[in-house]
């Protein structure tokens, strides 16, 4: 190991001890009750909790899997992504922050989503608890894989050692400090991180446009590849037999730039559909300790993802600029971020741009795991199977079930070719059809049944399989994102399942009626 390399890691390693410090800090908090550990007491102020949303939401996905969509393919995917993203962020903490608050004290005072789904229809055999529960723990595993990933991906290209050895030791210390502090320690510690995150990417995009030779040089060297700064284009990567864009005279080659039409843009936007079912955004909503400071939270957390989006995105633009051959797969290109802070900065500063990126992958693969523990420890196990489990015994199935996921994701994202960007899209697309449009109809629709919650919940998390693993094969307008035929579908089966079944009955219709004139008193 070199000496600037011991740096990088030496910086890396002060940042994890502070990052330590705080679960050890909040261990103790964290372990009064399960409602301590599973939503830190309904405690979190409005910069915690805009900022810890909004971290945990963005994950390593924003510091690698956006600009290395940007570095591959040019302005068009990842901008209207981001679009997408921003004006989804924006509209989720809008309508659905108080109305859920308040929604989910008045519904016995639920601390997960499946309890909040569960008590908002008054359910006795627990039926939705269970669904919801089983879809949590299916796509939250998928999203922790696409962290160990992004773990596996940093560490190696870093210390040239084994992708799947760094992948697991990442994976280790993401368990570790999740056992350790629980939802109020991982919050804090995502405060943190989100400040880490759009520090690092605001000082690389800066460091990088210097290097280039200014905006007008990268923005000049994007412009002579077909349809790379196009938001109506997509530059197309020529590649070899191997899937390795080729290069001729130290020079990528591109194709002719592809066609970018309504539909593609459409297909992009739906990114921000996914909000409205986000578990770890939404619980965040619920953890608040006022009401009243969810106004300040969306402000703040519209203006960082905004800040933190566009940052992103143009770090791809640059890279292509100053490393124009260093990525030559769709994989590989991923790295940029990392290839531009080792580049430009001193050893010390990049360890803690590094640590940014790490930042990003603990604030959301503890929060994935968290949650998707506390749907089968507190949902299905305690709310189902165990109604008298004691809160140590939740606690013990809880941490237990954590192992069993990270175990899961580990051998998801064995394979060191995955890509961050595809992995998180699968998953966001489920939740988001699984829960966005349940979410908006309860909130919103007081004729929405117990029925129609099912139908929506399995109706969205299926056709997200179904359009993902066999319609999109056929191509042309069939190639969209998952999420938006899903979403749509969703909706479809809430609305029509709802008017074909029993009204909801007069309990029911009370909280509804409750929630909606202000009153967050439990029922």
């Amino acid at each position: 190991m070199d000496g600037k390399t011991l740096q990088i890691l030496i910086a890396m390693a002060v940042y994890m001890t502070i990052v330590i410090g705080i679960g050890v800090i909040y261990a103790k908090r964290a372990n009064k009750s399960s409602e301590a550990y599973f939503l830190g007491g309904r405690s979190l102020g409005p910069w915690v909790t805009a900022m810890s949303a909004e971290a945990s939401d963005m994950s390593g996905w924003l510091l690698m899997g956006l600009p290395g969509v940007a570095y591959w393919c040019g302005l068009a995917d990842a901008a209207w992504t981001a679009i997408g993203l921003a004006v989804g962020t924006y509209i989720n903490w809008l309508i659905v922050s108080k109305r859920l608050r308040r929604y989910s004290v008045r519904a016995n005072n639920s601390i997960t989503l499946p309890e909040f789904f569960s008590n908002r229809f008054r359910e006795k055999k627990k039926t939705i608890m269970f669904i919801a529960s089983a879809f949590i723990l299916v796509f939250f595993t998928v999203y922790a894989a696409s962290c160990f990933v992004t773990c596996g991906k940093l560490f190696s290209t870093l210390f040239g050692v084994d992708y799947k050895i760094m992948m697991i030791v990442g994976a280790v210390f993401v368990v570790l400090y999740t056992l350790l502090g629980g939802f109020l320690a991982e919050s804090i510690s995502d405060f943190m991180q989100a400040i880490v995150m759009i520090i690092a990417l605001t000082v690389i995009v800066v460091i990088g446009t210097v290097q280039a030779g200014g905006l007008g040089a990268v923005l000049s060297n994007a412009q002579e590849i077909p349809g790379f700064l196009e938001f109506f284009g997509l530059a197309t990567p020529t590649l070899n037999e191997a899937g390795q864009q080729v290069v001729e005279g130290g020079v990528p080659l591109f194709g002719a730039a592809s066609d970018y039409g309504l539909l593609t843009i459409c297909s992009m936007m739906a990114w921000g559909l996914g909000y409205f079912g986000m578990p770890q955004v939404l619980l965040r909503f619920m953890a608040i300790r006022k009401e009243e400071e969810l106004k300040r939270s969306r402000r703040i957390a519209t203006v960082w993802v905004v800040i933190s989006l566009t940052v992103a995105v143009f770090i791809g633009i640059v890279g292509r600029q100053l490393f124009p051959v260093a990525h030559l797969t769709k994989s590989a290109a991923e790295n940029i971020f990392i290839t531009l802070a080792t580049s430009s900065l001193p050893a010390i500063l990049a360890g803690f741009v590094m640590a940014g990126i790490l930042a990003a992958t603990i604030s959301s693969s503890d929060s994935y795991l968290l949650i998707a523990a506390s749907a089968f420890s507190k949902n299905i196990f305690q709310g189902i199977f165990k109604k008298n489990a004691t809160d140590k015994q939740v606690m013990l199935v809880s941490r237990v079930t954590l192992l069993v996921l990270a175990l899961i994701g580990v051998v998801i994202a064995l394979d060191e070719n995955s890509v961050i960007f595809q992995i998180v899209s699968f998953a966001w697309a489920g939740f988001g059809a699984t829960f966005g449009p349940l979410m908006l109809f309860s909130l919103f629709w007081k004729r929405t049944t117990k029925a129609g919650a099912i139908a929506g919940m399995i109706g969205g998390g299926a056709m997200v399989f179904l359009w993902k693993l066999v319609i999109s094969e056929l191509g042309g307008v069939f190639s969209i994102y998952e999420l938006l035929p899903a979403f749509i579908f969703s909706s479809v089966c809430i609305v029509a399942v709802s008017l074909l079944t029993k009204a909801p009955s007069k309990e029911i219709l009370e909280d509804f009626e409750a929630v909606r004139s202000g009153k967050a008193d439990l029922a």
